[in-house]
């Protein structure tokens, strides 16, 4: 087996965490597929995979060689398409959970039928993914940008708003300042990745505000939020566009329009390497296209320009 069939035989198992699915995918015996691995070890000097009777996971070091395969192996796929004109390859891109379903996923028909040498495999979490590590091609994040490792690429600012299900103001006065937050209850947001509870956040004479909220909810995802606000169990703060249609049914409101939170920018992530390949530009080239049309579509419909929407 050559050498970038090993890479490849790799990468398949990984992949499908299993060796079995994996020559059944590559249609080879079993038993090929483990002497593959077995070379590669031996080659490279470590353990690239811890085997068990149930599963099959990458080492440490089996999630590096890993991202460094699924790189070679698209670099192999460019050099052999160079002189055919036509982009090729698999894209793995990851997404917020809310964002692939409602805008990326109707999208995705129109792009493939203009690259019919592309495949998409696309993610869609609200938690932070690591790129190299999970082999991960472009990323879509929505907030602040902690991992100088990655090349980002702004495409617009996400305008936040706060709202409440009218089922849920039933009865009460609508808050008109932060201050009125201590008589009301909110659907906190938990970060995916500590459990942290966000604080209530709003703009006042250009500087931002915080202040803990109390809430007997708790939802880690955007979608767990709205559906939690829907249901009238508190406030939430939320992105516009995230709830536009929500607002033109008349399902949730607007409350303290002048105590918005500060927008969040959104950026594209590739991993630090010197040159992208196409398929990569090409995908993230659509996906920053597609996103600022939702963006400045969603957030007219809640009421806000989209004065943010380039630099």
């Amino acid at each position: 087996m050559d050498r970038l069939k090993l890479f490849e035989t790799f990468v398949r198992v990984v992949d499908c965490a299993s060796f079995t699915r994996a020559a059944d995918q590559m249609d080879l015996p079993r038993s090929s597929v483990s002497t593959a691995i077995r070379t590669l070890e031996e080659r490279v000097g470590a353990r690239l995979l811890h085997r068990t009777t149930r599963r099959v996971a990458p080492t440490d070091e089996g999630l590096a060689f890993y991202g460094r395969c699924r790189q070679l192996l698209s670099e192999a796929e460019e050099a052999e398409a160079m002189f055919r004109h036509a982009v090729v390859g698999r894209v793995r891109a990851n997404v917020p959970g809310r964002i692939g379903r409602l805008i990326v996923a109707p999208a995705l028909p129109d792009f493939l039928d203009a690259h019919p040498g592309l495949e998409v495999e696309l993610g869609a979490t609200d938690r932070s993914v690591n790129l190299v590590e999970e082999g991960i091609d472009c990323v879509l994040r929505v907030g602040s940008l902690p991992d100088s490792s990655l090349i980002g690429r702004w495409i617009g600012d996400v305008d936040m708003i706060n709202v409440a299900a009218p089922t849920y103001l039933e009865g009460r006065s609508a808050p008109q300042t932060p201050d009125d937050l201590d008589q009301h209850q909110v659907v906190n947001f938990a970060s995916p990745a500590t459990g942290r509870l966000e604080p209530w956040e709003w703009v006042e004479d250009g500087h931002v505000r915080t202040r803990p909220a109390v809430g007997r909810v708790a939802a880690n995802s955007a979608e767990a939020a709205i559906a939690c606000c829907l249901a009238g169990l508190g406030l939430l703060q939320i992105p516009a566009f995230d709830v536009a249609l929500h607002l033109e049914k008349g399902e949730l409101i607007e409350v303290m329009p002048e105590h918005r939170a500060e927008a969040m920018p959104a950026h594209l992530l590739v991993p630090h390497r010197r040159h992208a390949p196409e398929r990569v530009r090409v995908f993230a080239d659509w996906l920053a296209e597609v996103f600022r049309d939702a963006l400045a579509r969603g957030q007219a419909q809640a009421g806000f320009s989209s004065r943010r929407l380039s630099r």
